[in-house]
């Protein structure tokens, strides 16, 4: 029979992994960025959860990882935006790409039925992105409404008559725009994937891209696709077991049914134990479950940080608070306090000043209340502020 785990074992297991138990060392940057990779969407979260990991993070050390070449901006999971170390680019790129076209199509969701109108395969639609990408974007920044134009307009000149007419007509993904561009948009997250293009630093609202070879001066180096997805999921499990098939899949962004070329890679290193069901853990971690330290201390979470992406939402949030922490469109940051999620914030930015609105699901202590100041003020910096107001709701 399989060990039964506790929540709180769960909890203190993941939070430590996560290098919100303790904050790492000023040069354990990308460390932290390596364990999951960090989402940066909505722009500017990935600082906030870099900030939570790693002592004194600022922009100015973020801006020169990026432009020393050690961390890496790209599009990775669910077709959303990451930084990684660059050291790490297969892992996160080769080892995201699934191998059919419907397990692509499933990770970039959106482009089925402009496929089907075009009767175009996602393969084929890569291909001609592929073939225009060099000539368009090489010496180049363009973001993706610019690259996206060029790029559609070029393969419209290619395509037969028929498939050109629905190619230029306009598609359902923003007025004005032809579906093949919006298209377009999609075959450039493969791209991402193949490690042809990534982001450069942002240019005022704007995140351009590059082509990868000139950005780092050299390819990201070709690799087997199955070491490197072994690696994703074990770096997944590290984060976020007890696990299960169906919690990956969704982190990922693939079917559950579609997980057999990661899972069935490491299958023979997991072990299986009781956590609300059947579920599994690398083998090597259970000392690490059974002994972690109990979390302490305060972080301000920023919106899809690296903790919260979890997908067994209850075990740190209860069920009644759900619709406040995880939003379609205006995700809030969540408030960490002694390893529990203890309730939500919201910034607002006027001029240099920061007002950082705190809504608890409870009572706060005053010793919560005074990290939680502390932690507002750290932050100011990072989100362009030389003041902060913090409210209680």
């Amino acid at each position: 029979m399989a060990d039964k785990v506790s929540k709180g074992d769960v909890i203190a297991f993941r939070l430590n992994a996560h290098h919100l138990t303790e904050r790492l060392g000023e040069d354990g940057l990308l460390k932290a960025a390596g364990q999951c990779a960090v989402q940066n969407s909505p722009p500017g979260s990935a600082p906030l959860a870099l900030h939570a990991r790693v002592e004194g993070v600022t922009g100015e050390r973020l801006g020169d990882a990026v432009e020393d070449r050690s961390l890496l901006q790209t599009w990775c999971m669910r077709g959303s935006p990451y930084f990684f170390p660059t050291a790490d680019a297969p892992v996160f790129t080769t080892g995201v790409l699934p191998p059919t076209e419907e397990g692509r199509r499933h990770l970039i969701l959106g482009v089925e039925q402009a496929l089907d109108d075009l009767g175009m395969t996602l393969a084929e639609a890569v291909e001609l992105t592929t073939a225009e990408i060099n000539p368009v974007l090489s010496g180049r920044r363009l973001p993706i409404g610019d690259l996206g134009t060029e790029l559609a307009g070029r393969i419209a000149g290619n395509l037969p008559k028929k498939q050109r007419t629905v190619w230029t007509k306009e598609g359902p993904y923003a007025k004005g725009q032809p579906l093949g561009e919006g298209v377009v948009h999609f075959c450039v997250r493969i791209l991402s994937l193949q490690r042809i293009v990534c982001f450069a630093p942002r240019s005022g609202n704007k995140a351009p891209f590059v082509l990868v070879e000139e950005w780092l001066g050299e390819p990201i180096p070709d690799t087997d696709p199955e070491p490197a997805r072994a690696e994703l999921l074990r770096r997944y499990l590290r984060g976020y077991a007890p696990s299960t098939r169906g919690d990956f899949a969704a982190w990922l962004g693939v079917k559950p049914a579609d997980t057999g070329p990661w899972w069935d890679l490491v299958e023979e290193e997991l072990t299986r134990v009781e956590y609300g069901g059947a579920s599994w853990i690398l083998t090597e971690d259970l000392d690490a479950l059974r002994s972690a330290p109990d979390p302490k201390g305060v972080r301000l979470l920023p919106p899809r940080d690296p903790y919260t992406q979890l997908r067994d939402r209850d075990t740190i949030v209860p069920k009644k608070h759900h619709r406040e922490v995880w939003k379609t469109v205006g995700e809030p940051g969540t408030i960490l306090a002694d390893g529990k999620i203890t309730g939500i914030w919201r910034p607002r930015k006027k001029g240099r000043k920061l007002t950082i609105t705190v809504t608890p699901f409870g009572t706060l202590s005053a010793r919560h209340r005074k990290h939680i100041k502390d932690e507002a003020h750290q932050i100011a910096p990072l989100r362009g502020a030389s003041s902060v107001d913090i409210q209680f709701d």
